[in-house]
């Protein structure tokens, strides 16, 4: 019995830890399909400008950052830049069009890609419940906000206080249409995407222009007296976590704390960079061309939210914006009403194609990991009429339906930061430790793992390693014994990358809830900053030591080890700035992933090992 048991913990370790190895695929290439700069240029603007200003400008520039939203959404931009060079060159290591759970199953693993996976849903479907709360706000903005009043006259007595004010039926109603519009397969013509990616770019150049007629520089420098002026002292309804309606003032008024919690929250506004990287291949030039649109399309996604959000505080105080209708509301504050329903209607179009997408995206994923057998077979069932995957749409689309409906946009917008920060994490921790591998991950074996699953070959991350002895290892860290990758060599970046993880993850701790004390001398936390930043050098020159797979590639990410392990430390670093509240809601969010990860295994296997065969791995149809 206890042979058996140990004989079945032993191939679940493996699973773990299983890669997909994909087959060689022949992708026809045309010389006229190259895509220039401008061309990735502008598909990641139109990519990733437009739901982020809509859902994070006016609540992050009222409640958390003031008008220091700016620069939130610069350091966001840096973030992304990072994020998105190490994402390249992940996708170059697969060379296929795919998701960051695509990748990291094939780079690193099952484990790692359901983690990665889970946390994608959970912001997609964030995403969507919060986009479909904007557009709900948008429209009661345009009728004079009847909807909210009633709704909330109504329920609020009877509301618990983790929750919304009031049930969002109109957010709940435009989910039940959509999923309506998308289980029999609807699509969106390229002339609706041209037209609502036009849409998007005018509505910061209207904002900006607006701004510099209607702005008031007064509202950078505001003082107590301002506010209570313009309140007339009336009650504490603008408080957040006891800095007051104000803060201290001026354009920072919540401190460093809030323009950096801003920026963790901003993140969110720059996803969809990867349609550079997934349509990068077409480019005569990639290792340029991705790296260059990267920097120019995350720069102008840089100037076109910052114009925003300066236009936005300048118009008006930044603690009397309306925080879920904020662009129409600016313009009705200012006396321009006939603009303000202009950009309601425009929002209200714009808003629906952002849910759209962002919808789609999310029954994809869905429908892809139960695909790979890691959800619920039942989800990846694609109906032979529509072609569409029913059970992930009406699932994915439930869930969705009762986030937009209960919960408080800026709950949202924080627990989406805190899955998409980890996914993102994880995918330069991906870039740190395949550099240094000594087998190429898509290379193609003979032999497969019995009981594979997944396109019908995987191999097991973790190869036997010659034995070495404890001098061999200490040898290699300073003086690797080969110019190239050997599997001690993998194996020493592998731990020395978890333990950069953990040694960064407890800095940013220190630094985000101790920065005074850190900064001003403090005898103990000083001294532990400054051995954790020298324990971190060690250990990266430990990394810098080792050999590099000299493989060639389309697009590497420049000054590795460096450029990762910064991307890890400010990913980190904005995590430790969101709410341990959040932190709780996402623990029990994994907590529920784990149950069904765990539990849908254990009865497969079992499953599998009474039948002694195991299931297809493709996608069923229902009739």
């Amino acid at each position: 019995m206890s042979r058996l048991l140990y004989q079945y913990v032993h191939q679940f370790g493996r699973k773990l830890v299983q890669r997909r190895l994909l087959e060689p695929i022949a992708e026809p290439e045309s010389p006229t399909t190259y895509l220039d700069v401008l061309d990735l240029v502008i598909l990641g603007v139109g990519r990733s400008l437009g739901a982020g200003i809509y859902i994070v400008a006016g609540a992050v520039a009222k409640y958390i950052a003031g008008p220091a939203i700016i620069i939130s959404f610069l350091v966001a931009a840096l973030s992304c830049l990072l994020s998105g060079l190490c994402y390249a060159e992940l996708w170059v290591q697969v060379s296929r069009s795919g998701s960051v759970y695509f990748y990291s199953y094939v780079t690193m693993g099952q484990l790692y890609a359901f983690i990665t996976g889970w946390n994608l849903i959970l912001t997609l479907f964030i995403a969507t419940a919060c986009v479909a709360k904007v557009w709900s706000y948008s429209l009661d903005s345009l009728i004079g906000n009847h909807i909210s009043q009633a709704l909330e006259g109504t329920f609020s007595p009877y509301m618990p206080s983790f929750l919304a004010t009031f049930p969002d039926f109109v957010a709940l109603a435009l989910v039940l249409v959509m999923i309506g519009v998308l289980v029999p397969g609807a699509r969106v013509s390229s002339l609706v995407i041209k037209v609502f990616t036009g849409m998007n770019v005018f509505i910061p150049i209207f904002m900006i222009i607006s701004a510099f007629i209607k702005g008031d520089l007064h509202n950078w420098q505001l003082t107590e007296e301002d506010y209570r002026s313009n309140t007339s002292g009336s009650s504490d309804i603008y408080r957040t976590g006891g800095l007051g309606p104000l803060g201290s003032g001026g354009f920072v008024p919540f401190g460093l704390d809030g323009f950096l919690q801003g920026a963790a929250l901003c993140f969110y506004a720059y996803f969809g960079f990867e349609v550079i990287v997934t349509t990068g291949k077409k480019a005569p030039n990639p290792q340029r061309s991705i790296s260059l649109s990267l920097v120019v399309s995350v720069f102008i996604g840089c100037l076109a939210y910052s114009g925003v959000s300066a236009a936005l505080t300048l118009m008006v105080p930044y603690y009397l914006i309306y925080p879920y209708s904020p662009l129409p509301q600016a313009f009705l504050q200012v006396g321009w009403d006939p603009a303000g329903y202009v950009m309601a209607v425009v929002l209200l179009c714009t808003v629906l194609y952002s849910f759209l997408c962002a919808m789609f995206s999310m029954f994809q994923l869905t429908c892809a990991m139960a695909a790979d057998g890691l959800l619920f077979r039942a989800l990846a069932q694609i109906h032979t009429r529509t072609g569409t995957p029913i059970m992930a749409i009406l699932a994915s689309g439930t869930l969705t339906g009762l986030m937009a409906s209960l919960l408080r946009i800026l709950d949202l917008v924080k627990l989406m930061s805190a899955g998409i920060l980890p996914a993102y994490t994880l995918v330069a921790v991906f870039i740190l430790v395949l550099r240094y591998q000594p087998d190429q991950i898509l290379s193609k074996r003979e032999e497969t793992e019995e009981g594979n699953e997944i396109s019908g070959h995987e191999a097991s991350l973790s190869e036997p390693v010659p034995e070495a002895g404890p001098l061999v290892i200490l040898k290699s860290l300073w003086f690797p014994t080969s110019t190239t990758p050997t599997q001690i060599s993998g194996q020493i970046v592998y731990g020395c990358a978890s333990l950069l993880v953990l040694l960064l993850s407890i800095l940013s701790l220190i630094l985000a809830q101790w920065p005074t004390r850190v900064f001003s001398g403090d005898p103990v936390l000083t001294t532990v900053a400054v051995l954790l930043l020298l324990l971190i050098t060690g250990v990266t020159v430990i990394i810098w030591r080792q050999p590099q797979d000299p493989s060639p590639l389309t697009f590497r990410v420049p000054a590795l080890p460096v450029l990762p392990l910064v991307s890890i430390f400010v990913n980190i670093y904005f995590m430790m700035q969101i709410t341990s509240g959040t932190w709780i809601l996402f623990g029990i969010w994994m907590a529920i992933g784990s149950v069904i990860y765990l539990g849908y295994e254990i009865q497969h296997r079992l499953a599998r090992n009474k039948h002694e065969q195991p299931p297809a791995s493709t996608p069923q149809t229902l009739d």
